[in-house]
């Protein structure tokens, strides 16, 4: 319905090719998008944003979830109503231009994924006290694993789903311990008394710029899920992950913002273990190195899947077995780029918060470039996109634009 035959079937379905149902995929790209949007980058960016701006960044954090709903459910719809991934689609907009958004993606998910690898080396650090950079190793080993055994995707998604309810938990567990100014959160949340736009544009290129905003379609269409009839699919798995990183966003926020009207100071060096630090003692310590090595290994995974997938340009089915047969060694080549970096340079907390902010550049350029496509019969056939997705993307273009310039004119 709606949609090129010949195009579909073109499509590789690369790394396994599980038999599960298509609400079962939708899942699996759900928890992939949301936990790819919560990682060791929005743990940093939110802490250190947080302790800046008290109360006030409840407002960035009320904007990153609208922006969530438009971004996912308008990126989702016309992804998997194609039946072709994003880059892809961008060529057909503008010979090239998919090539560039590829470009823009890959970089900054291999950016990313080096505060990623770090993050979870940091994580095993604070619960065994070996070196990050040792930690780092481990992570990207077990990451390695886990995409090189057979049926990748099912497995990647299980392990993905067990680490989201992790996170879910200690974060549940921080806010039982502590006084939560709700009142003050919610009041500034929705009337902030100072607006800081290079926040808005970090924490929402953070979790749902450059690579994260496409994990979702493309584990769709990796996994069969293709086509106008799945549309209630896309919706299923768009709304739930917006949902588990909206929970885990908030939780994480009054974490923080508990902290800060305590009157304790977080320490700019690592600003997430301050809050549960000073919240549960050692104990909370503890837990924040499990819930960093979950935000890590989740990320790893999400960066390194979506990065690669837009490697792929064999879209006609003479490619399929050339880049099924080269997927696995660009997955490893990505997790062991970002691990040697990391090793050698380090510093992940500066880098997870500067590329946040470049991700939020890339935002409205990819944004652009599937709402085009989604007035194109060429490409969507006779689906009809609806209105308000449509309005409401455009106006997050225009809004992260115009952030977005605003924030570079400030750096001078």
């Amino acid at each position: 319905m709606g949609n090129n035959p010949k195009k579909n079937n073109d499509i590789p379905n690369t790394i396994t090719k599980p038999n599960r149902s298509p609400r079962s995929t939708a899942m699996g790209a759900a928890f992939l998008m949301a936990m790819a949007a919560v990682g060791p980058g929005f743990l940093t960016q939110t802490a250190t944003f947080t302790g800046q701006m008290g109360a006030n960044f409840g407002f960035a954090i009320l904007i990153c979830i609208v922006f969530d709903i438009v971004v996912q459910m308008n990126v989702w719809r016309i992804i998997v109503v194609s039946g072709r991934k994003a880059q892809t689609i961008a060529n057909d907009v503008f010979p090239g231009l998919g090539y560039i958004l590829s470009a823009l993606v890959a970089v900054g998910g291999l950016f990313f994924n080096i505060g990623n690898v770090g993050g979870a080396g940091l994580g095993l650090n604070v619960l065994f006290g070996i070196s990050p950079e040792n930690g780092a190793v481990i992570a990207a080993a077990l990451a390695l694993i886990i995409f090189v055994v057979k049926n990748a995707l099912v497995v990647m998604d299980r392990t993905v789903q067990i680490l989201a309810f992790v996170k879910v938990a200690i974060l549940v567990y921080i806010i039982f311990v502590m006084s939560v100014p709700y009142g003050t959160a919610i009041q500034h949340t929705f009337a902030p008394t100072k607006i800081d736009f290079y926040s808005i544009v970090t924490i929402v290129g953070g979790t749902v710029g450059g690579y994260i905003s496409f994990s979702g379609g493309h584990r769709l269409i990796e996994g069969g899920v293709r086509g106008e009839k799945n549309i209630k699919y896309v919706n299923e798995g768009a709304l739930t992950g917006i949902g588990i990183a909206s929970v885990i966003r908030v939780l994480l926020f009054l974490a923080g913002l508990s902290v800060v009207v305590a009157g304790y100071k977080l320490d700019p060096t690592n600003p997430a273990a301050s809050i549960f630090k000073y919240a549960a003692g050692n104990f909370g310590y503890k837990f924040f190195g499990i819930l960093l090595f979950a935000a890590g290994m989740t990320s790893i995974l999400g960066s390194t899947f979506t990065s690669t997938s837009f490697l792929d340009y064999a879209v006609k089915s003479k490619g399929v077995s050339s880049y099924e047969k080269y997927r696995k060694y660009l997955v490893i080549g990505f997790i062991l780029i970002s691990t040697l970096i990391f090793y050698f340079v380090g510093n992940p907390a500066k880098v997870l918060v500067f590329v946040g902010a470049a991700n939020g550049f890339v935002l409205p350029i990819s944004l652009t470039i599937l709402l085009l496509a989604s007035g194109s019969k060429k490409i969507i056939g006779s689906y009809k996109h609806p209105k308000w997705l449509t309005y409401s993307g455009w106006a997050v273009v225009l809004f992260m634009a115009f952030a977005s310039i605003k924030t570079i004119l400030g750096l001078f």
